[in-house]
């Protein structure tokens, strides 16, 4: 029992003739005879009686036919769900590894749950890199940092960032970390530790704290892969690290921690001014709305 023959099943039952259904379907009289046929035979009953000139149901006809109309719309369903899935809607979104740990979380689920029909598709990486790939537009937004108060932060990516908009959504502590012990500290010469640990080179985090500990010593960097690796680094007395509060926050062995703030950063959405779709503008007005919430 196939969809075709319960199409031609219905369409008999609806016109009540052999010749009319055949010309709806465009079928040859004799083709939608020899279905009906083979769909009795294969049921073992009749569905129609064949008394006069109207093609009648039977009380077998009658029961078979409501579920023929259920299993029509269920495949008709089916189709569109498959065709639309085929076109679903994708938002490229980038992310620094901070944020998608500590900010992005909720803030996917409300989108996922507010727009089931539009897929995210979700890349990690450091300001730089995100910020060229948004002006490529490999990227439809992206998660970002930059100090505060400092607008030409960005230019260093290359590129025109005259073309970015930007919205601010977070504002973060920026911290540097240190063992357990060790002595407060005022200025860079006043870091006991041989190294700094931190993310890669286009890291705003890292290039702030860089920028700062060079004001007063030549220490060397270490690029570690996540912020789990750099508080390993820090709680094992072999580096200085670098990373926001709100990181610091949810990670283990925290307590003891001591720190030091070098200042505020804030985190951006940016995107391109020429390319703001409707997805992106609700995924927009989602963080915003996050933003204010945590606040």
């Amino acid at each position: 029992m196939d969809l075709s023959s319960l199409e031609i099943f219905l369409t008999v039952a609806e016109e009540g003739s052999v010749a009319r259904a055949a010309k709806r379907l465009m079928r040859a009289p004799s083709n939608v005879t020899t279905r009906v046929q083979q769909l009795e035979e294969q049921l073992e009953v009749p569905l129609f009686s064949r008394g006069g000139k109207k093609m009648a149901l039977t009380v077998e006809g009658r029961s078979l036919l409501s579920y023929a109309r259920k299993l029509m719309a269920l495949a008709e369903e089916a189709r569109l769900a498959v065709k639309s899935a085929g076109r679903q809607m994708v938002l490229r979104v980038g992310t620094m590894e901070s944020a998608a740990a500590s900010r992005l979380p909720p803030v996917l689920a409300r989108f996922n749950e507010e727009n089931p029909t539009i897929s995210l598709r979700l890349t990690l990486g450091a300001t730089r890199e995100l910020t060229k790939a948004v002006l490529a537009g490999e990227l439809d937004c992206a998660v970002i940092a930059t100090p505060q108060d400092e607008p030409d932060w960005l230019s260093s990516t290359g590129g025109n960032v005259g073309d970015l908009h930007s919205a601010r959504v977070h504002r973060e502590d920026l911290l540097l970390v240190l063992p357990p012990g060790h002595a407060p500290v005022a200025a860079p010469q006043d870091i006991r530790l041989p190294a700094l640990a931190a993310l890669e080179a286009g890291c705003t985090y890292r290039q702030v704290a860089e920028r700062w500990i060079r004001t007063g010593t030549n220490m060397p960097t270490v690029e570690l892969s996540s912020y789990h690796a750099i508080l390993a680094h820090v709680v094992a007395g072999n580096a200085v690290g670098v990373m926001p509060r709100s990181v610091l926050d949810m990670l283990p062995w925290n307590q003891d921690i001591n720190a030091h703030r070098l200042g505020s950063v804030d985190t951006l959405l940016i995107s391109r001014r020429k390319a703001r779709s409707d997805p992106l503008l609700a995924f927009e007005e989602i963080m915003l709305t996050s933003s204010t919430a945590v606040q």
